[in-house]
């Protein structure tokens, strides 16, 4: 084959009037999944996952299939629907090992870019093979010739009991494959309940925490709560200036006085972190620690100073110098 056929060749794979329709279909159901993943109005509803799953269990194989056997001998429609789902199976998995030795990392953007990709290269591969053929060989989806050999395959006389019953396995192992992703996906199993609680700086970063200042000034730090308890909470978050004494005896602090300061609520949905400022006073000098306290239920109505820290569903505390 010259120089001059195969650019043609590879122009006339380019032209959309000459794809085939089996993977314009194709083509047509990765922007769907696109759609199911990033679009708004699908990605919150159902379709997602009929969108997204066969973009993930079937389309890479198939196209990878359409690459490597470009002729309508090569396969029949049997093998061709199970080498399909096969290879996305172990094609998905290796793409999110390699994505994770790259700085981006497994998170949806590179996955979805990086399948994309990779659907549509070796698609491009399959309708370049497809055009080197007559076209009376090329491979092309025909519903009736299919089911008719379905039909044959499961109740013909010709074909032998064995392999009746090794196909009905087949497509068996595969339907329980795609159901059982469907009910990992739509029902997926609930994790270990936890809330996030932490105090920032007044940059947002772990450091440069307000430590040390003259008594009246305002200080201000970043309360952060993230919500990991698979539904939306209400939190409620007390703080206290808190004066402590240090026992050496027993080496450890005990509470002279705790005063409420402030007492506010803040929601936060699941798997969402709230990050927000919070000003405070401390009039007294004698003060040397902030403490916080985060509830996710309703409060007790008096915390004994005695049990300040342990009264909250989280705590934190900030020690203080007030001059």
């Amino acid at each position: 084959m010259t120089s001059e056929t195969t650019a043609g060749l590879l122009i006339g794979s380019l032209n959309p009037r000459t794809v085939p329709l089996d993977l314009k279909s194709v083509y047509l159901w990765i922007f769907l999944a696109l759609a199911g993943m990033y679009a708004p109005a699908i990605s919150e509803s159902p379709l997602r996952v009929v969108f997204v799953l066969p973009f993930i269990l079937f389309i890479p194989g198939y196209l990878l299939v359409a690459a490597l056997f470009p002729a309508r001998g090569d396969l029949d429609g049997i093998e061709r629907v199970a080498l399909s789902f096969g290879l996305s199976i172990a094609i998905v998995p290796l793409i999110g090992l390699a994505l994770n030795y790259t700085p981006r990392g497994i998170r949806l953007d590179p996955i979805a870019v990086t399948l994309v990709v990779f659907s549509l290269a070796v698609g491009l591969i399959a309708q370049f093979r497809r055009r080197e053929l007559p076209e009376e060989s090329r491979f092309a989806v025909q519903a009736g010739t299919y089911l008719a050999a379905i039909k044959e395959e499961f109740a013909g006389n010709s074909t032998s009991r064995v392999d009746r019953v090794l196909s009905i396995v087949l497509v068996a192992a595969v339907l329980v494959a795609v159901a059982t992703t469907v009910y990992i996906v739509v029902v997926p199993k609930e994790g270990e309940k936890f809330t996030e609680f932490y105090i920032l700086g007044p940059k947002g970063k772990a450091a440069d925490y307000p430590t040390e200042f003259m008594a009246g000034t305002p200080q201000t730090v970043i309360i952060g709560i993230g919500n990991h308890e698979y539904r939306d909470i209400t939190y409620m978050v007390e703080t206290f200036a808190v004066e402590s004494r240090f026992d050496n005896a027993t080496n450890q602090s005990t509470i002279v006085s705790a005063t409420l300061l402030d007492r506010f609520f803040v929601t936060v949905p699941h798997n969402q972190t709230v990050e927000q400022p919070y000003t405070f006073r401390i009039m007294d000098s004698d003060t040397d620690r902030l403490e916080f306290l985060l509830f996710k239920e309703t409060p007790p109505e008096d915390i004994p100073e005695s049990n300040l820290t342990s009264a909250g569903y989280r705590d934190l505390h900030l020690w203080l110098r007030v001059h």
